[in-house]
């Protein structure tokens, strides 16, 4: 089973933009971006288990910090464990949290993460957003879900938020062309070689093969709880 990489644009020093820019870049690139770590805070923080006061709470991928800002915000109670692969996605997270409570910092993967064995079963959810269309279905994808499904306590949720491939074909065309007229209405003015790794070289994955994915790795199938043109949320819970 091949690692998963998760990582972020702007590890690659050719990404021309900001990483306090990275934001503002999604906004205009994401349909519902803007609302995303809300909703995903809002549904982690009425599950059963990430309900009760004090619970760990695990954000899988924080990039720069907008779940965990949310986090704060909705659950000052929770202990938040943020990690991510990119040292200037971490340093910029750190920077806009830093009059925040405690958070565990951590520089890795999940995969790593739950090699320890404090971190196995340890958290009573998690947050991952925009983090698995990043990784290659050849083990990768598999890899980081069930490293998830390893670092939650049964009975503990998921929130996964992703780019999916359509299960209509014929409408593949049009959803194309309704993301760019998004971007061009939302005012995006980035050059094309600078967006570039924000766009290209994703990996999304139908419904079936995520249903299969998850399954896989522990979790039962995943329910649907956000949709904006191919861009989708799913709750995943790992059995009790």
């Amino acid at each position: 089973m091949a690692p998963a990489t998760e990582s972020h644009p702007t590890d690659d020093p050719s990404f021309g933009l900001a990483v306090d820019r990275y934001d503002l870049i999604q906004q205009q690139l994401i349909p519902g971006y803007g609302s995303l770590a809300r909703l995903a805070v809002a549904l982690l923080a009425a599950s059963p288990l990430a309900s009760e006061q004090g619970a760990d709470v695990l954000v899988a991928g924080c990039g720069t910090g907008a779940e965990l800002q949310e986090a704060v915000a909705q659950r000052p109670d929770w202990h938040l464990s943020a990690i991510d692969p990119s040292a200037a996605m971490l340093a910029e997270a750190r920077s806009r949290l830093a009059g925040a409570a405690a958070i565990d910092w951590r520089q890795t993967t999940v995969e790593h993460l739950t090699e320890d064995p404090a971190c196995q079963g340890r958290f009573a959810g998690a947050l991952s957003v925009l983090v698995l269309q990043s990784l290659a279905d050849d083990g990768s994808k598999l890899a980081f879900l069930t490293g998830l499904a390893r670092s939650l306590r049964p009975g503990g949720q998921l929130v996964l938020v992703d780019l999916m491939s359509t299960s209509l074909p014929s409408l593949e065309g049009q959803l194309a062309a309704a993301w760019v007229g998004f971007q061009r209405a939302s005012g995006l003015q980035v050059p094309a070689e600078q967006l570039a790794p924000l766009t290209q070289g994703l990996h999304p994955v139908g419904m079936a093969r995520l249903t299969s994915l998850v399954n896989a790795a522990g979790f039962s199938d995943p329910a649907r709880i956000f949709q904006a043109l191919a861009f989708e949320g799913f709750l995943l819970q790992k059995p009790s």
